[in-house]
């Protein structure tokens, strides 16, 4: 595996840099914990999360077998901010295949909002990329109103906060389905102390346009049924059964776009599904990775397979 390793993070990670476009990529690699090895799978996080957001998952995964690379995503956690401030999908697409070049194998892509995003477009325009999708709350028709709040969240940090008991309020309040953490120093990962206040670790310029004017989503989700209708490989949909992102009836259109594609929805969890660290989640990724292990990833198991 070529890249460059550096220090250990937490205990059975390397931390890597991978040279994107314009920008260093940081990211854990995990290899498996045991024997077995049956391949690798890459983890991209949700606008305004960082990779710390998987660190359950990637556990999980590589106790199953799995390689496990979790990036920050540019202008997120310790991966530097784009010169330009450039933040469209094309640019994060162009750095997930920098980060699979990196790996030498095609992996399969899990990623969580923005990070499903891109590992979507990025396969629409690469078949060959991956042996396999997963999306968490994300597909091409995403509800507005629900990823404007997103971005309100993110903007309303701009001016930091007195202490990290406020940074927690404000996560409890955008994200009600989650307990708020009695220890918040959890946070610290995701945030930045300077001038006596609490800024998080992501640079502003990705909430502002051209990222979020309505010209750049309308195209994004054309782009994304588009990339969808193409897929190839196995698939699953995870839908946080609160969400305000990714509605019943964009879970149900990806799914005729995608006949053959798992679908789970997770009750008692919002938009931020993946961060939750609930059985479900896990353990539906879990037996889908092992189906793509034993080469039968595109059958589906018994039970629901589409939203109510």
């Amino acid at each position: 595996m070529s890249g460059t390793t550096d220090v250990r993070n937490e205990p059975g990670d390397t931390v890597i840099r991978v040279q994107g476009d314009g920008v260093v990529l940081v990211g854990d690699l995990r290899e498996p914990a045991g024997p077995d090895r049956h391949g690798a799978a890459v983890l991209l996080h949700g606008g305004g999360q960082t990779r710390h957001s998987w660190r359950h998952t990637a556990h999980r995964l590589s106790e199953a077998g799995w390689a496990v690379l979790s990036l920050d995503l540019r202008g997120h956690g310790d991966s530097s901010w784009a010169p330009d401030g450039d933040y469209l999908l094309d640019a994060h697409v162009g750095d997930l295949r920098a980060a699979v070049d990196v790996l030498g194998e095609p992996p399969v892509l899990i990623g969580a909002s923005l990070g499903g995003m891109t590992s979507l477009l990025a396969l629409g325009a690469d078949p060959d990329l991956a042996r396999g999708l997963v999306l968490v709350d994300v597909t091409p028709r995403t509800e507005r109103a629900g990823t404007a709040a997103v971005t309100r969240f993110m903007r309303a940090g701009r001016d930091g906060f007195a202490s990290l008991d406020a940074v927690a309020d404000a996560v409890a309040a955008y994200n009600p389905h989650r307990p708020r953490p009695r220890d918040t120093g959890g946070l610290r990962k995701n945030l930045r102390h300077r001038s006596g206040r609490w800024f998080w670790h992501w640079d502003p310029r990705m909430v502002e346009e051209p990222q979020t004017a309505p010209e750049t989503l309308d195209a994004n989700e054309h782009r994304a049924r588009a990339a969808a209708r193409s897929l190839r490989v196995p698939t699953m949909l995870v839908r946080g059964a609160g969400s305000d992102v990714v509605s019943p009836a964009g879970a149900r259109e990806l799914l005729d776009l995608v006949p053959s594609a798992w679908y789970v929805e997770v009750e008692g969890t919002g938009h931020m599904v993946a961060g939750d660290d609930n059985d479900v989640f896990t353990g539906s990724l879990l037996e889908f990775m092992r189906h793509i292990a034993d080469g039968t990833g595109a059958d589906r198991p018994a039970g629901p397979s589409r939203p109510g």
